[in-house]
């Protein structure tokens, strides 16, 4: 982890750890070809978190190489469940973990529309 990650006790301040799972979908995206400018430039569509439950397990600290994961948990037709966790890489400390709802939706007009079939087609897969 980074110095601006952390507290002035060295600690990963908590809302940090939104970021990441954030970080990990967007990449999680890219590497099955969707960039999310791209889906809204092209197909008017966007995702946008709904609600995320989480919980705080252990600590993470300065210099902490960490690992994020992403898991599609469960969808419907225009939402997806993830199950995400953080993961001290060092140890594979699980330091955080939680579940994260998206909706797709119209860029447009920010209403809910039916997940892209070429990006449920991906993650089926």
């Amino acid at each position: 982890m980074y110095y601006e990650d952390t507290d002035a006790g060295g600690v990963v301040f908590y809302a940090n750890y939104l970021k990441y799972l954030e970080r990990a979908r967007t990449e999680w995206l890219r590497s099955m070809g969707f960039e999310q400018q791209r889906m809204i430039e092209e197909q008017d569509a966007l995702f946008a978190v709904v609600s995320i439950e989480g919980n705080y397990r252990k600590p993470a600290r300065l210099d902490d190489e960490l690992a994020v994961t992403v898991e599609v948990e469960a969808s419907g037709r225009s939402s997806l469940l993830f199950r995400q966790r953080v993961v001290r890489k060092q140890d594979d400390m699980l330091l955080f973990d939680g579940t994260v709802k998206v909706a797709c939706l119209t860029a447009s007009t920010f209403r809910p529309q039916a997940i892209l079939a070429n990006v449920r087609e991906k993650f089926s897969a």
